[in-house]
């Protein structure tokens, strides 16, 4: 099982006891790690990520990550194009409507919470789900609540920490760090046993620090370098032909472009796929389908600048 810390801060070039911090996750099992750069108020007209340091444990891949804070609904008109520089864009509202706004429509990759804080409103199953159906995740990060802070931080932690496992179901949920030194790191199965005292599933517990985690930076991947289109997801439990052909009826005449996806072109019209799994609702392209989605039987595209 590989091990995932996806919100390491970083904000500046090479940072005093990065390399500690780093050489530390190694010896804790940890083989993927995100160094996060954090922007508050109105986005700069020029935002890269900084260099990566040097001396980097070989067992561990480094991404860059962008953490925005939201508190405003007018600050996410740039993040298309962030995320072509970041391996990972993470939004943090500060309040329930940014968070609103964030499960429903922005274009990021990780929803994260500051959780050492008093909420001002209570988690809900539908915003949340939102989010999680969209493939974004939501991260609690157990830093700011365990090393160098009050009781009072530690307490929200777990109350807020409790309610959002509560409201999600214990789905889409990943937990990071946040630590700013290698004394708040803390090792995979100690954050398991942590998430089983917030009241989440040892099974969900795992995934948050291994699965859930790799499913986000794939998705991110998956979305800088593929086709800019899009995908709606059609329930596929069913063997059922009217379903197909009502979806292909339907997009039609919106499928009249060869699109290409990475290395591998369209095909001709009027061909079905087999792509890992039969897909019936894409009767009209042929097309390869990222991994991602091979875990649903329909699926429907929809091809930018299709007439």
């Amino acid at each position: 099982m590989t091990f995932y810390d996806l919100n390491v801060p970083y904000n500046e070039p090479n940072e005093p006891g990065i390399t500690n911090t780093l050489r530390f996750l190694s010896e804790l099992g940890y083989t993927t790690v995100a160094l996060s750069q954090s922007l508050t108020g109105k986005l700069p007209a020029v935002v890269s990520p900084l260099p990566l340091p040097t001396n980097v444990p070989p067992s561990i891949t480094l991404l860059t990550r962008l953490n925005i804070t939201l508190s405003d609904s007018t600050q996410n008109q740039r993040l298309a194009a962030l995320a072509q520089s970041y391996s990972l864009i993470a939004i943090r509202p500060v309040n329930e409507k940014t968070l609103s706004q964030a499960c429903n429509s922005l274009d990021c990759d990780i929803i994260s919470l500051d959780l050492s804080t008093r909420l001002s409103y209570h988690f809900k199953f539908k915003t949340l789900s939102a989010a999680i159906s969209r493939g974004v995740r939501l991260e609690i990060c157990y830093g700011p609540g365990v090393t160098g802070s009050g009781l009072e931080s530690r307490r929200n932690l777990i109350g807020n920490a409790a309610a959002l496992i509560r409201a999600a179901r214990g789905r889409g949920i990943i937990i990071s760090s946040e630590a700013k030194q290698a004394l708040g790191i803390r090792a995979p199965w100690d954050i398991v046993n942590l998430a089983c005292v917030w009241g989440m599933k040892s099974e969900r517990a795992k995934e948050a620090v291994s699965e859930e985690a790799r499913k986000v930076v794939d998705m991110a991947r998956v979305k800088r370098t593929s086709f800019r289109g899009t995908v709606d997801v059609i329930y596929g439990g069913e063997e059922d032909e009217g379903v197909a052909k009502k979806a292909d009826q339907e997009y039609a005449s919106r499928r009249t472009t060869v699109i290409q996806t990475g290395d591998k072109t369209a095909g001709k019209k009027g061909q079905t796929i087999e792509c890992g799994h039969f897909w019936r609702g894409l009767s009209s392209y042929m097309i390869t389908i990222p991994p991602v989605f091979q875990l649903y039987e329909y699926i429907i595209v929809t091809i930018p600048g299709a007439g």
